[in-house]
C-alpha cells in the first residue's frame, strides 16, 4: 500500500469516528435524519479544517513571530480573520454550498449526463501513466491551479468583481488567517467554477477535499506575515510568502489612484494559487526576492480627490454589506 492510500485509509477512518461519536447524535437529535448524508460530508470538511488549523496555530503562528515582516498593531483586524477562517474551515461555509448551491449543480451536471454529455476522466488519457495516484493527482492540481490563475485574474479585471474581491485585499496586517478574508459571494462564484471544473474531468470526492485541503494550506504558508522567499530557483517553483506579499502590495498588487481621484489599472503581479509558472507565461510575475511592500488598496490610505479615503468595513457584516455596495457601483 502506498503513502497516499494509508493517507486515505486513515482519513477515512477518522472521519467514521468524528462522524459517529460527534456529529451524527447533532443530526437525529435536531431532527435532521434525512440530512445524513450532508452531515457525513460535512464531517469529511470539518475533519479537514480542524487539521488544517492544527497547522496554523502549531506551525505558522509560530515562525511569525520569529521572522515576521511587520509588527502586528491591528489586533481587531486578526480577529475578524480568525472569524473568517472559523467560518470556511470548519464546515459553515461547506454546509450551507451542500443546502443552496450543490443540489443546482448537481441537477446541471444530471441533465448534462442525461443529455449525452459524459464526465472526461483526465486520469485515463495515458492508461497505466496517469492513473497512477500521485500522477493523476498532480494532473488535477495543475488544471485546478490554471483555473484558479484565470479565476484570479478576473477578479482583478473586473470592476463587479473587484468590488467583492477588494475585501480580501483590504488587509492592512496580512497574517496566516487572511486567506479567508473573502466576501461570500466571492468564495460562492470561486467555487461554484472549481467544482463545475471537477466534475467536467473526473476528480473524485476524495481527491478534490484532498486538493483543496493542501491548496489552502499553501494558502495560509503564503499570506504569513513572514519574511520568507523560496529562493531564486525555489520562487519559480511555488508561491512563497515573499511572492504573494507583493500581489498584495499597495499600488502593486492591482491599481494606483491618480492626483484627481481616477483608479488606473496597471495589470498587477503575481496572481498563481500555488505554481508560479502561470505568472511566467502571462507575463504577470515579479520575482524581485528582497521585495516586502505594505499591504492594502491604495485608497485606504491616499485620499481622492474629494480628500475622502475609502472604508471597506472594520467587521464582518460590516465588510460583506460594503463588498456587495462595491459590486454594484454604490460605494
Amino acid at each position: 500500500m502506498n503513502l497516499i492510500d494509508r493517507f486515505s485509509d486513515t482519513f477515512a477512518e477518522a472521519q467514521m469516528w468524528l462522524f459517529e461519536a460527534a456529529v451524527q447524535p447533532i443530526v437525529f437529535g435536531l431532527g435532521l435524519g434525512g440530512f445524513v448524508e450532508q452531515a457525513f460530508n460535512g464531517t469529511m470538511w470539518l475533519l479537514v479544517g480542524l487539521l488544517q488549523l492544527l497547522v496554523v496555530v502549531a506551525v505558522l503562528v509560530p515562525l511569525q513571530r520569529k521572522f515576521p515582516v511587520e509588527p502586528i498593531t491591528d489586533k481587531a483586524a486578526i480577529r475578524t480573520d480568525v472569524l473568517y477562517t472559523l467560518i470556511h474551515r470548519l464546515g459553515l461555509f461547506r454546509v450551507a454550498m451542500f443546502l443552496s448551491i450543490d443540489p443546482v449543480l448537481d441537477t446541471v451536471m444530471g441533465n448534462l449526463r442525461v443529455a449525452g454529455v459524459p464526465t472526461w476522466h483526465l486520469d485515463t488519457i495515458w492508461p497505466g501513466v496517469t492513473d497512477v495516484a500521485w500522477v493523476s493527482i498532480l494532473l488535477y492540481v495543475l488544471v485546478f491551479d490554471f483555473v484558479d490563475y484565470w479565476i484570479h485574474r478576473g477578479q482583478h479585471r473586473w470592476q463587479w468583481w473587484w468590488g467583492l474581491h477588494a475585501l480580501h485585499h483590504s488587509q492592512r496586517q496580512m497574517t496566516a488567517w487572511t486567506d479567508n478574508r473573502t466576501h461570500l459571494l466571492d468564495s460562492v462564484l470561486r467555487d461554484v467554477i472549481l467544482v463545475l471544473v471537477g466534475q467536467a474531468i473526473g476528480v473524485g470526492p476524495g481527491q478534490f477535499v484532498f486538493i483543496v485541503a493542501m491548496t489552502q494550506l499553501s494558502e495560509n504558508l503564503q499570506h504569513a506575515n513572514l519574511r520568507c522567499s523560496f529562493g531564486a530557483v525555489g520562487e519559480r517553483m511555488w508561491v512563497s510568502p515573499r511572492f504573494h506579499r507583493l500581489h498584495h502590495g499597495i499600488g502593486i498588487g492591482h491599481e494606483t489612484q491618480l492626483p484627481n481621484g481616477e483608479v488606473r489599472h496597471l495589470g498587477g503581479c503575481n496572481y498563481a494559487v500555488l505554481f508560479p509558472i502561470w505568472d511566467t507565461l502571462f507575463g504577470t510575475a515579479n520575482y524581485e526576492l528582497d521585495r516586502y511592500e505594505p499591504t492594502g488598496i491604495r485608497d485606504q490610505v491616499e485620499p481622492d480627490s474629494q480628500g475622502r479615503v475609502h472604508d471597506y468595513g472594520q467587521g464582518f457584516w460590516s465588510q460583506q454589506w460594503r463588498g456587495l455596495r462595491r459590486m454594484v457601483g454604490k460605494a
